[in-house]
């Protein structure tokens, strides 16, 4: 039976507007984005982002930009209608972040929004919108500038509700995209609450160094050097971070072409390389970076959302972002030399074991040998008496006798004995059955993890308190999603609440920490909550506090361990569920059996 002939037809354009609201309208996020966008390109010098239930309630965005006239307004809410370009040739020199036309009209027919706009002080002109259909103008008084209201997002689409993730995740988008806008544009000042709270605040003042600090925080800021670089027909400027003030994620490497916030792996890869050798795997540094060039040398014309842009010549961008970095770098004293090296290697010698790419620690110039320092931000030490005088990798409850009950893979101390240490980083050990290899992080990583999830009994996890409690300074995003998950950061063994604005005073620690720096370990776990929040859309559930504590607290490759320590750690080892695989799945024991090592040197 043949299917029944269907006809072509046009679509109504409610339907046309909700498909268009599918590639440009995600989330709330997306909102926020497309309406801060506008305000920009209208030359606005003032924006407020108000939200409400992370916008799923209400997004209000208003800005003292040049405003409309009622006929440009209601022009603006027809698909397809825009003031940036006039035909298909002017797509080659544009250089607003809006250029479509799609924003307010697919915006539009997922909500219910009214559009309030004024060319001038005095009365503006009120239109409402719902379900594309447009009322008549309505008039209110009120200042020059435009404001948009969007309330109830996808209230006529239940099914893209769905999708949306947790208010912290959808907050956390958002205030990321308000975030990267406020340091691009230091001359507009921004103002963003959330149910009435604020969340980010910044003067305008017009200096991009005094946005950074208003959005990351001070200490940040301070540590930052500045970008200034003409490469390629490119011009270059922002801000960069040392080798010693590094971050485990990319979530504060902000990059923007002619102002337009963008993500490409050409030019991630030439970050990448302009640190390669001077920061340790998997740490990032802190990047501002604006790169102006001819809007004829690039398509912004990419995708949807404008968030990337292809250049002409990959090439000589990859190049010019490169060489600006590392000219920064060795500008400011940043850039390690030969002697610097050597002179980081006699200062460990002298304390520790040498091993300085390991442990990360690079002398910075104007710093004496001696108070060289690992990859971290400068913080203060804890007072000798605040510090567990641990014997063994973590601190754990009295171990109970060894008997087969109670160590689930006995067998991995049948006869062992540590023979020693290999590159500061494997654990090697002799047992009946042949050599163990065991990498001591990831070791510790497994241990760790099942203490504070709870498989060694309820009392496993010991606090230490500080003798002088220290103050954690966090930026408005990361503070505004720890306050969302204090209790889970409180179980797993911090002591720690709100002082005020984006500050935490940290009372009490986990003592596995030993003589580790609190303040870092803890900045390094909600920069992951972050990352898991904003770039990987996941919601932090309390599992994954346990895994990252877990691995933030462990020891790492490259610190030295004694002998009672390499022993103390295998030993526990061999009490978990698992001492194969840590959390994250990675290997933790590598055996060679006897009979193996025989064929291997060919002995049978």
């Amino acid at each position: 039976m043949s299917a029944s002939p269907r006809h072509v037809r046009l679509l109504d354009i409610h339907t046309v507007n909700q498909i268009a609201a599918g590639e440009v309208v995600e989330r709330p996020a997306s909102v926020v984005k497309e309406l801060v966008e506008n305000a920009l390109d209208a030359g606005a010098t003032k924006i407020e982002v108000d939200l409400v239930d992370s916008g799923r309630t209400l997004i209000r965005v208003a800005d003292d930009g040049i405003g409309m006239s009622v006929e440009d307004a209601q022009q603006a809410l027809q698909r397809h209608a825009t003031s940036k370009i006039v035909s298909s040739d002017d797509l080659q020199g544009v250089r607003t972040l809006g250029f479509r036309g799609e924003a307010l009209p697919s915006i539009a027919s997922v909500s219910r929004l009214t559009l309030s706009t004024a060319p001038e002080d005095g009365l503006r002109s009120v239109l409402r919108v719902e379900g594309s259909e447009v009322a008549e103008p309505t008039g209110a008084a009120g200042p020059k500038g435009t404001e948009v209201r969007v309330e109830d997002l996808f209230y006529n689409t239940p099914a893209r509700l769905k999708f949306l993730k947790s208010d912290t995740t959808e907050l956390g988008q958002a205030m990321e995209h308000v975030s990267r806008y406020a340091i691009a544009y230091p001359h507009v000042a921004f103002q963003m609450t959330h149910n009435g709270q604020l969340a980010i605040k910044t003067t305008g003042s017009g200096e991009m160094l005094e946005a950074v600090a208003d959005v990351w925080g001070r200490d940040m800021a301070r540590s930052l050097a500045e970008v200034g670089t003409d490469v390629a027909g490119m011009n270059l400027r922002g801000f960069v971070s040392p080798p010693h003030v590094t971050k485990p994620t990319r979530a504060y490497q902000y990059l923007f072409v002619n102002g337009r916030p963008v993500r490409t792996r050409t030019l991630t890869a030439a970050i990448d390389q302009a640190f390669r050798d001077i920061t340790p795997d998997k740490r990032f540094p802190l990047l501002v970076l604006l790169i102006d060039v001819d809007p004829a040398r690039i398509d912004v014309n990419v995708s949807p959302t404008k968030s990337e842009v292809k250049f002409q010549q990959e090439g000589q961008a990859f190049d010019a972002i490169r060489i600006s970095l590392k000219s920064a770098l060795m500008e400011h004293g940043m850039m390690p030399n030969a002697a610097q090296i050597a002179a980081a290697n006699e200062a460990l010698a002298a304390t520790r074991p040498p091993n300085p790419f390991a442990m990360g620690g690079w002398p910075m110039p104007s710093a004496p040998a001696e108070v060289l320092e690992d990859f971290r931000l400068t913080a203060p030490e804890l007072p000798q008496s605040s510090i567990p005088n641990l014997q063994s990798p973590i601190e754990a409850p009295p171990p109970t006798p060894m008997t087969p009950t109670n160590l689930p893979f006995v067998s991995l101390l049948d006869g062992l004995r540590i023979i020693g240490q290999a590159m500061n980083t494997f654990i090697v050990a002799e047992t009946n059955h042949g050599v163990v290899i065991v990498d001591q992080h990831v070791a510790h990583e497994r241990i760790l993890y099942e203490y504070l999830c709870g498989l060694k009994g309820p009392t496993a996890i010991e606090k230490q308190a500080l003798l002088v409690p220290q103050t954690l300074h966090l930026d408005r995003r990361s503070a505004v999603l720890l306050r969302e998950k204090l209790d889970e950061v409180v179980a797993v063994g911090f002591e720690l609440e709100p002082f005020g604005g984006e500050s935490y005073v940290v009372r009490a620690v986990p003592a596995a920490i030993r003589n580790k720096d609190p303040l870092r370990i803890l900045r390094d776990m909600v920069d992951e909550l972050v990352e898991a929040s904003v770039t990987r859309r996941l919601v932090p559930t309390r599992e994954q506090i346990w895994i990252t504590s877990s691995c933030k607290m462990a020891v790492k490759a490259g610190d030295p361990l004694s002998h009672a320590e390499m022993e103390k750690l295998i030993i526990d080892l061999a009490t978990t569920e698992n001492p194969y695989l840590c959390p994250h799945g990675r290997p933790i024991t590598i055996t060679l059996s006897k009979d193996a090592m025989m064929r291997m040197f060919k002995r049978t």
